[in-house]
């Protein structure tokens, strides 16, 4: 039962830095449902630099260095030439499925390398994860940064106006979620699971996604339901160990993906709206254009 809830506490890791990256950007009115083609870069690329380097370290730094570009092109086509977001993020899921498949096949199978040690048996990131949580709670809640974040993700024109740089704060935002991305996506493939392979996140980046609106904006509730989707992702590996004889692995698989869209299709209703819209930044999605 021990590995159980270790890994599902690993395994809610990733979402938690992945959703957490998600959350940042979009509390500065920009929207990225390209979080799994962002991770699938941080994951192979991070990979490949390990394994040829046979360093960690430099593995990670090349994660966060490439999510750090692709947020910086997001930015650009979202920031400045304020095109369409949702058109942009799929752009750069399509991309990452496309490019890290044909890159990172020289590279499948796995990494060949020691595991990184565990502190009584848990991944380190999970401490990482959440310090990040409580570090993004503190930034935007307490900080001027944190004001002025929110402030560009719920009215940019007035931010504008009380002498806040909309254009510099999205940047600083994205990228920050980017690198995150990259962070989160390198620590599957090297910690988590560390085998290449085809498409190897299987939908990660769009429950971390969907995560986001799940939590409704907030870090903590965030991190909750992160250890919730962690807990059912690592169920449909392995339902004997806790739920034996109940249902075939292969139906506990679409479990996590079930509540995703349920939650969503939640979240489209009137009374959800009505109830809880407040906490959706009022310009997410919207390009900024200064008069």
């Amino acid at each position: 039962m021990w590995e159980f809830i270790v890994r599902s506490l690993d395994a809610s890791t990733i979402f938690t830095i992945a959703a957490l990256s998600e959350l940042l950007g979009q509390r500065s009115g920009v929207l990225n449902v390209g979080v799994e083609g962002v991770m699938l870069f941080g994951a192979t690329i991070g990979f490949m630099v390990a394994q040829t380097t046979g360093s960690y370290l430099l593995g990670f730094l090349a994660g966060i260095a490439i999510g750090g570009l692709i947020g910086l092109l997001h930015g650009f086509f979202s920031i400045t030439l304020g095109s369409d977001q949702v058109v942009n993020g799929m752009g750069i899921w399509i991309l990452g499925f496309g490019l890290t498949t044909y890159i990172g096949y020289p590279y499948t199978g796995p990494l060949g390398m020691e595991r990184i040690p565990n502190v009584i048996g848990l991944s380190p990131f999970f401490f990482i994860g959440v310090a990040l949580i409580i570090i993004a709670w503190f930034v935007l809640t307490k900080t001027s940064l944190g004001l002025r974040i929110r402030s560009v993700g719920e009215n940019p024109s007035v931010a504008e106006v009380s002498g806040i740089n909309v254009t510099r704060t999205r940047y600083l935002s994205v990228i920050t979620s980017g690198m995150l991305m990259g962070f989160a996506g390198a620590i599957y493939s090297l910690d988590y699971n560390p085998v290449w392979s085809n498409d190897f996140l299987m939908g990660w980046g769009f429950i971390a996604l969907a995560l986001v609106f799940f939590s409704m904006w907030n870090p903590y509730i965030l991190l909750g339901g992160s250890i919730l989707f962690g807990t059912l992702w690592q169920l449909s590996l392995n339902p004997q160990l806790v739920l034996p004889d109940l249902m075939s692995r292969y139906i506990w698989r679409t479990v996590p993906f079930t509540i995703t869209v349920g939650a969503l299709m939640l979240m489209s209703t009137e009374w959800f709206r009505a109830r809880w819209g407040a906490a959706k930044p009022e310009a997410l999605g919207q390009p900024y254009i200064k008069d």
